[in-house]
């Protein structure tokens, strides 16, 4: 499948309708201690799978198809664990396979844009994302949920699910084509953390998530707008 062809497709139309619930309910930082004693229903992952659909295709580099709709679901009490749980799962995605392309890429830019996502997305991973989910959510699931539909509002996610989630791709060996297979994986992952960052702008009550909503659509935003114009010039797409 051609580049134009794969941005052609919308994030609006579908990847993998996909939304995250909460197992504590949405405080603000001063969470109160009988909220945090909130417990969340008992469901199945086989309950939540068949609630949960999901298209992901293969190696970027073999041509795959993607689709892609992001819905964290309503602005209820549940949202910004929702938010939390699929940011942190989409950032590790990022951070893998920059980790691949600070290895394989021969060019300086693409190493250090490689260097720069590991870094700041470390950062909002580990020290911002992983920190709020402790202390506003103390007595949530260590493993992400997954909304399982009406009546079956929390069910953990699958390694499935958490796989497709993190939106990682096969980039292949380091050779004359590896730097169009990493932007071309990096421009649409990073398309869904902006949708996913304008989702939590729109709908989240927290300041922390509205700013740090603010800066991942505005950072991920600018690469996309880099990794274009490098292929343009590179490889003439």
């Amino acid at each position: 499948m051609n580049v134009e062809s794969m941005q052609a497709i919308s994030w609006k139309t579908g990847f993998f309708a996909f939304t995250f619930v909460a197992l504590a309910s949405l405080t603000a930082c001063s969470t109160t201690a009988s909220q945090n004693q909130a417990q969340a229903p008992n469901t199945t992952t086989t309950e939540a799978n068949d609630k949960q659909q999901m298209n992901h295709g293969g190696g970027m580099h073999h041509g795959s198809s993607m689709n892609h709709s992001m819905d964290l679901g309503p602005a209820d009490e549940y949202y910004d664990l929702r938010f939390i749980d699929g940011m942190r799962l989409h950032h590790q995605g990022a951070i893998a396979m920059a980790k691949e392309a600070e290895q394989k890429s021969q060019r300086r830019e693409i190493k250090s844009l490689a260097r720069n996502i590991i870094v700041s997305q470390n950062r909002e991973e580990n020290e911002l994302l992983r920190k709020w989910r402790q202390a506003w959510y103390p007595k949530a699931s260590a493993e992400p949920v997954a909304y399982g539909g009406e009546g079956k509002p929390v069910a953990p996610m699958s390694k499935e699910q958490q796989k497709s989630m993190k939106m990682l791709e096969d980039l292949g060996s380091a050779d004359a084509e590896f730097d169009m297979r990493f932007m071309n994986a990096m421009i649409v992952h990073h398309e869904g953390a902006v949708e996913m960052a304008k989702d939590a702008l729109s709908k989240s009550k927290r300041p922390e998530i509205k700013q740090l909503a603010q800066e991942i659509r505005t950072s991920q935003q600018t690469e996309i707008d880099q990794m274009k114009k490098w292929r343009q010039a590179w490889y003439n797409k």
